[in-house]
């Protein structure tokens, strides 16, 4: 049988079949636009539409189970969506009524899960009995694999570093809070960051591009960059102790999160005398959330 996935983004949805034998093999794979600005109904209708090109596509049926990357979380006590970017899903019971229309069992998880399990099970951490996978790009966030499970939490945000807080720092976030890892690393922040120093408005390659000329603000930013990060991935670390840290997202590109400096400021806050935990880029690149999705159907 074959691992159906879907990956439900903000912009696109997209499906993919897997070979249940070779996960990494993809049979079919197929995109549609999300349509979020049309609502709810019209979202879970692409979904639909999207299962029904693969059953064209493919020849076969849609099988009892089918794995689903969201946006946002499932609340384990109401059964709904929160936390979701596509605003028109929060609140609502997408599993359920995406079950009810496709006549299938829906196994839902976060977009950051599905990459964590993804990358845990098929990419650079395979293998790996505990393994924490990080979005570090225009967000922060993340997700938790043990044993090649998804880990949801009792509040179903499991992973989710990038709203803790990090010493020192009061910047608001969108969530309510101050001083999240989000608002201090994640590529729009250094972008603020840098431009409160120099007075100069660049994105963020350009920033980096800098920085590895010899410009003092570009140094400065990316030396904000590994104290940060280092602080904050500690936290994780001493929790979790995970064999193996996966960095996906535009951040998690930049060579300088995986050297010998970045591992250093790593130390500096771990109850450790010795950093050996793997910190890996992905493999799967934008593969990982349909195919961390098809890999929630498998039993």
């Amino acid at each position: 049988m074959s691992l159906w996935g879907i990956d439900l983004g903000g912009t696109k949805i997209e499906g993919a079949i897997l070979s249940e034998s070779d996960p990494g093999s993809v049979q079919h794979r197929l995109r549609r636009e999300t349509g979020g600005a049309n609502g709810y109904d019209h979202v879970v209708g692409q979904v639909v539409a999207v299962v029904r090109d693969l059953e064209a596509a493919s020849g076969v049926p849609c099988p009892p189970v089918i794995g689903i990357g969201t946006p946002g979380a499932v609340d384990p006590t109401l059964g709904a969506l929160k936390n979701s970017n596509t605003t028109c899903l929060n609140g609502r019971p997408l599993r359920e009524d995406l079950a009810r229309a496709l006549g299938r069992e829906v196994r839902l998880a976060n977009d950051a899960n599905c990459f964590a399990l993804a990358e845990a099970t098929l990419g650079a951490a395979a293998g790996a009995e505990v393994v924490m996978g990080l979005i570090l790009g225009t967000g922060v966030g993340g997700g938790l694999v043990v044993q090649g499970k998804v880990i949801n939490g009792h509040h179903g945000i499991a992973g989710e570093w990038g709203h803790n807080p990090i010493c020192g720092e009061d910047q608001p976030c969108y969530c309510g809070r101050r001083g999240c890892v989000e608002t201090v690393i994640a590529g729009p922040s250094l972008e603020r960051f840098y431009r409160s120093i120099s007075g100069v408005e660049l994105q963020l390659p350009d920033i980096v591009g800098n920085a590895r000329s010899g410009d003092a603000h570009g140094l400065a930013t990316i030396q904000r960059l590994r104290e940060k990060f280092g602080e904050a991935i500690a936290a994780v670390i001493n929790i979790l102790d995970p064999d193996a840290i996966v960095i996906g997202g535009g951040v998690g590109n930049l060579d300088e999160l995986y050297d010998d400096e970045t591992r250093a400021g790593i130390r500096r806050f771990l109850f450790n005398p010795s950093l050996e935990t793997r910190i890996l880029r992905p493999r799967l690149g934008d593969s990982a959330g349909v195919f961390g999705a098809a890999v929630l159907g498998r039993d």
